[in-house]
């Protein structure tokens, strides 16, 4: 086995603190990766402090992952050691259903194994994430991370980045298209860069007006402060697409008057608590409310080339591991521009 040094919460009401445990030895078709850099996720709070019900304890959290290969399995053909490489919200898949064999891991039928606070294929064996200094992932969930890119910004592009660059993809958003960004935090502002790359006229919706010059420098075209009135009436049926960031109650009804016909409303935020839909916000106008989760692997690494070829990576803030939890606090206050990441060499 693989002493392997963390951050752990033992229990959702204890801070993160020191652990050793081990991690499986090097198999045939494994990647092993020393972390350099991990990304601080919204989620990992939610998870750590078991909001979502089923945290298995103790619990390493971290699922944007990036570092420098020191030794593969005799079988591995995809990577070898020196490599840069990186790991995001999965680590396996059942391989075998429709979804899996069509690229979707993300949304694998039988279950996939989640990069922490989660158990491998074998249902028993429960996942360790990156506030760590070493993982061993499977070559097929393993990426490849160009040497282009700034090796700290580029690990929220393995969570944010993918949960922002999957869907418009999807709906093939791009030249012509009038997209709203809704919410300028991590995913918003990920959303903002991947949706003016694509082409489309990008708009900020927003609660704050201060974040008005943020998100022109980011290279949106347009800003709307969500609560003035006058500025909703202005862009009534503006849309023909608005990627929802917020995981904070907020009145999607009145979202979906900014769409026009056949528009869709995309939700990649998880606000904590259900929502009140009229069918009258869909019906005139045939308009539609959608989710997405992030890409399969294959998508990812699609999504980490395109950032390559357009330097396109995550607006970032370095913190010592030692302050995690002071980094939450900030997160929560939206108190960092735009994700902060863990410098691994701190642990």
């Amino acid at each position: 086995m693989i002493t392997t040094k963390s951050y752990a919460a033992q229990t959702k009401e204890t801070p993160l603190a020191p652990w050793n445990f081990d991690r499986r030895e090097v198999g045939p078709h494994d990647v092993q990766f020393d972390i350099t850099f991990c990304g601080v996720c919204h989620s990992d709070l939610h998870q750590i402090r078991d909001e979502w019900g089923g945290s298995i304890f103790p619990m390493v959290p971290g699922h944007e992952i990036v570092g420098r290969v020191v030794a593969v399995g005799d079988q591995v053909t995809k990577f070898k050691i020196g490599d840069l490489a990186g790991t995001g919200c999965m680590v396996d898949s059942c391989r075998i259903c429709d979804n899996c064999q069509h690229g979707l891991e993300q949304y694998c039928s039988n279950g996939n194994t989640l990069t922490y606070n989660s158990l491998e294929q074998d249902k028993k064996t429960p996942t360790y994430g990156g506030y760590s200094n070493t993982i061993v992932v499977n070559e097929d969930f393993v990426l490849h991370i160009s040497d282009k890119l700034d090796l700290a910004a580029t690990a929220p592009l393995l969570c944010a980045g993918i949960t922002t660059y999957s869907p418009l993809r999807h709906w093939k958003v791009g030249k012509g298209h009038k997209l709203a960004v809704l919410g300028l935090g991590g995913l918003g502002h990920m959303g903002v860069k991947f949706g003016v790359a694509f082409g489309a006229e990008v708009t900020v919706l927003s609660t704050s007006p201060k974040k008005e010059e943020d998100a022109r420098k980011l290279g949106a075209h347009k800003f709307v402060v969500t609560s003035d009135p006058a500025q909703l009436e202005a862009v009534t049926g503006y849309f023909d697409f608005i990627l929802d960031t917020v995981s904070a109650e907020h009145d999607y009804n009145q979202y979906l008057t900014l769409l026009k016909s056949d528009g869709v409303h995309i939700c990649v935020g998880a606000p904590p608590t259900p929502s009140s839909l009229l069918a009258f916000s869909l019906i005139p106008g045939r308009k539609s409310i959608a989710g997405s989760s992030i890409g399969g692997i294959a998508e990812t690494q699609e999504m980490l080339d395109f950032c390559a070829e357009h330097n396109i990576v995550s607006d970032i803030e370095l913190t010592d591991i030692k302050d995690i939890d002071a980094a939450y606090e900030r997160m929560l206050k939206g108190d960092v521009r735009y994700r902060f990441v863990i410098d691994m060499a701190t642990l």
